[in-house]
């Protein structure tokens, strides 16, 4: 898993670090570290402007059978199959560095994540593997990882290690909060786990957008899904048919009342989709479930941080053909006689799509790169109907390791007031200390940490605001307090301010200009059971989407998914096929 944008998302949490052999560029420190400079912020120079590359030539010649706009995880993901299927495909980024909201920077020697700090799965194989662990596996690549089972949590009952596990968690409730929570938990794990056999029975890879899934997947998998349905008789069987109902249904079912552990749900769901349990899919919590309460369940950090995935997916993509070019920015898409036939770049440049455009910018950000003509009204009024998610707070130190205890965890979790609703800002605070797994993120001696508040931080506040007023300084240090407090908290008193060498904060105008989010946002804030996520296909022929955007929705594995489902509709279902018996799935 990977905890999105700064928490748990479908198996996988986003913010992270790199530096690891890779053949492309990575000197230049990625922009979203440049923004949060405040001297930098108040410097006209601080554009991120990519014009005098875009003018030098790209990878090959300007066409391709398939353009991918933005290399975030999603894009990323979507080119790496198409190249390993065989395509010609262009993979277009903006910004110097690949990435996304899971690229890393490097700064006086601290390689920062700017995303996901959470994962778990990159090590499965199979059918239940997580989505992006089969994208690397086609791609033949992999995440050298260092493994761990817990994380501290500072709640307004107290602080306590939260074990993952099917029993210690168990052990940690009985200690820390009362048996009626042991027994409701258990209750729920009793409820849940029978049901991810349903909920994993169709590999993510064999997922296709059209008709062709009947093959890759339904009669693929027919087999292993009637044998977890038999296996779960007929009570179990009746609760899949719950899977893609919000997950507090399942909870209130079992009259489950104790206020710990719905509130823990409720966490949980929030750290996943960044929705509480009655706006978050029950197939996720499932899945989720299924990799951190069964025997033998761990957690995994990637040796270098998250731009070593970064840098794997890129060596898969262009180990079969695939191009990056870097410091290419889209100005917009180019459609003819309705149908999107390629992009034309900020220097004027078009580029080609012989076959295909897919976009893994947001759907707000997508639909302001279409010329207002050829957009269908009703497709237009979806996206602006679309509810957002609101943005984040982040915090990026580097500091002296001296008086810090030896024994820190990688992951702190601060909840604030169960009573305001984990959703509410100001009140949860993720901390990720990676250095404590691997040491080459920071010199010798000191730490990196990332901390931010998850999809909670109001865009209103800071609309408007000029980066170089003082108006902007005074809000940046009141917003982001909280941050320091849960940081001095989780550290203890031998970390202060002053021992930091580096400090940055981001705001949501930080994740707007360098993230190219809309709004900053997180994503799309579509609650299970009222909408659906839309599909990749848009309204105008030859134009796909990928990323949290689209089905399945936001954070890591969600992102990878998407990506894949894109890639495997554009080519046929014989070799879709041929791709699953490779990999044997």
């Amino acid at each position: 898993m990977a905890m999105a944008l700064g928490v748990l998302h479908s198996s996988t949490l986003q913010f992270n670090p790199l530096l690891s052999n890779s053949n492309f560029p990575r000197k230049n420190i990625p922009v979203l570290a440049r923004l949060s400079s405040e001297q930098q912020e108040q410097s006209s120079t601080t554009t991120g402007s990519t014009s005098s590359k875009q003018k030098s030539a790209f990878p090959g010649k300007p066409e391709a059978d398939v353009v991918v706009i933005g290399s975030g995880i999603g894009g990323l993901c979507c080119a790496g199959l198409l190249a390993r299927y065989g395509e010609d495909v262009l993979l277009l980024e903006s910004h110097d560095i690949p990435g996304g909201a899971a690229h890393s920077f490097e700064i006086k020697d601290y390689k920062f994540d700017s995303g996901p700090s959470l994962f778990s799965g990159f090590q499965s194989r199979g059918p239940q593997a997580n989505p992006l662990a089969q994208v690397l596996d086609a791609l033949g690549e992999s995440v050298p990882c260092a493994s761990y089972d817990s994380w501290m949590v500072y709640l307004p009952e107290g602080e306590f290690l939260s074990r993952i596990g099917p029993t210690e968690f168990l052990k940690d409730l009985e200690k820390y909060v009362s048996l009626d929570a042991v027994r409701e938990w258990q209750k729920l794990l009793d409820a849940v786990l029978p049901m991810s056999a349903a909920a994993m029975a169709l590999p993510p890879l064999s997922i296709r957008g059209d008709l062709g899934v009947l093959s890759t997947a339904a009669a693929r998998y027919a087999p292993s899904l009637l044998k977890s349905f038999i296996q779960m008789g007929p009570q179990g069987a009746l609760s899949a048919t719950k899977l893609l109902s919000p997950f507090s249904d399942i909870v209130d079912s079992l009259e489950l009342k104790n206020p710990f552990v719905r509130n823990w749900v409720d966490l949980l769901c929030f750290l996943l989709a960044g929705m509480k349990s009655n706006g978050t899919l029950s197939a996720e919590m499932v899945y989720m479930f299924a990799e951190w309460y069964k025997p033998g369940c761990k957690l995994e950090y990637p040796l270098h941080g998250s731009g070593a995935v970064v840098d794997s997916l890129v060596r898969g993509m262009q180990k079969f053909g695939g191009r990056l070019s870097l410091g290419t920015h889209v100005e917009n898409i180019v459609v003819e006689k309705g149908r999107a036939v390629g992009v034309r770049l900020r220097s004027g440049q078009f580029v080609r799509a012989k076959k295909a455009v897919v976009s893994n910018a947001s759907m707000w950000d997508t639909l302001k790169l279409l010329p207002e003509e050829a957009i269908p009204k009703s497709y237009k009024d979806r996206i602006d109907k679309t509810p957002q998610c609101e943005s984040f707070m982040h915090l990026h130190l580097g500091f002296d390791a001296e008086g810090i205890p030896e024994d820190l965890g990688i992951h702190h979790i601060v909840v604030n007031d169960w009573k305001r609703g984990v959703d509410a800002d100001q009140n949860v605070v993720l901390i990720s200390v990676p250095s404590v797994l691997s040491p080459d993120l920071a010199p010798p001696g000191k730490h990196v940490l990332h901390a931010y508040t998850p999809g909670t931080e109001p865009f209103g506040l800071w609309e408007g605001l000029d980066r170089r007023s003082a108006e902007y300084k005074r809000l940046k240090a009141e917003r982001s307090e909280v941050m320091w407090r849960a940081v001095e908290r989780a550290l203890g008193s031998g970390f202060s301010r002053e021992k930091c060498e580096v400090k940055m904060v981001g705001t949501p105008l930080t994740h707007q200009r360098f993230l190219r989010r809309n709004r900053g946002t997180y994503g799309p804030a579509i609650q299970a059971g009222k909408d659906t996520f839309p599909g990749h296909a848009t309204a105008i022929p030859q134009l796909y989407c990928c990323g949290d955007s689209t089905f399945p929705g936001i954070g890591v594995p969600a992102v990878a998914a998407s990506g894949a489902i894109v890639a495997n509709s554009l080519v046929p279902v014989s070799a879709h096929s041929q791709l699953l018996d490779a990999i044997g799935i």
